[in-house]
């Protein structure tokens, strides 16, 4: 499973150093016999889906669930959002998974029609009604916020796999290495 992990974050390194689909903005996929392009918006939240599910075999949770929220904001799916809401029951944050189930259950999400993703979205449910509880009232304390030390510590784990991108092209980065052996 680890190979599995390294091998997915170097896919998904490639695509973020421009490397992927040899320059081009789609590439021609397989499938069923039929061939159908794919953007690399779409295959990177397609491997970020992968890497999810592989930290979910290992039981890392937390790590899939930023691994699956990431695939979200790119190119959001109802498989996706259940297995989310499958890391936060793990989690025991129950009251976020209610509301992730509740997009697919209402057909908020692409795939949500599916009949699969449906009864999955449904299973979960059932295995969250025992521990649902309604929101616990938040007394807010001066200086410290729970919700911004998480989005802080998400942050953190978010630029540990992909640190900030220049606006420059992959190109420049690799010349600008050489640019200090220039003579002066």
């Amino acid at each position: 499973m680890d190979e599995q992990i390294d091998l997915l974050k170097q896919k998904l390194r490639l695509i973020y150093q421009g490397e992927a689909f040899n320059g081009k903005p789609t590439k021609t996929a397989r499938s069923h016999g039929k061939k159908f392009q794919v953007s690399i918006k779409q295959e990177t939240s397609r491997i970020l889906g992968n890497l999810g599910w592989a930290y979910m075999q290992k039981s890392k949770f937390m790590a899939a669930e930023v691994v699956y929220k990431k695939a979200q904001m790119i190119d959001p799916d109802a498989n996706k959002a259940c297995n989310l809401a499958h890391c936060l029951i793990k989690q025991a944050r129950n009251v976020e998974a209610h509301l992730v189930l509740n997009e697919v259950l209402q057909g908020k999400l692409p795939g949500s029609e599916d009949c699969q993703t449906q009864n999955r979205a449904q299973e979960l449910m059932l295995e969250l009604e025992p521990r649902w509880l309604p929101p616990p009232r938040t007394v807010k304390i001066t200086g410290f916020d729970l919700e911004d030390d998480f989005i802080d510590e998400l942050e953190k784990l978010l630029n540990e796999w992909s640190p900030l991108r220049t606006k420059r092209l992959p190109i420049f980065e690799e010349i600008s290495s050489y640019r200090n052996q220039l003579p002066s």
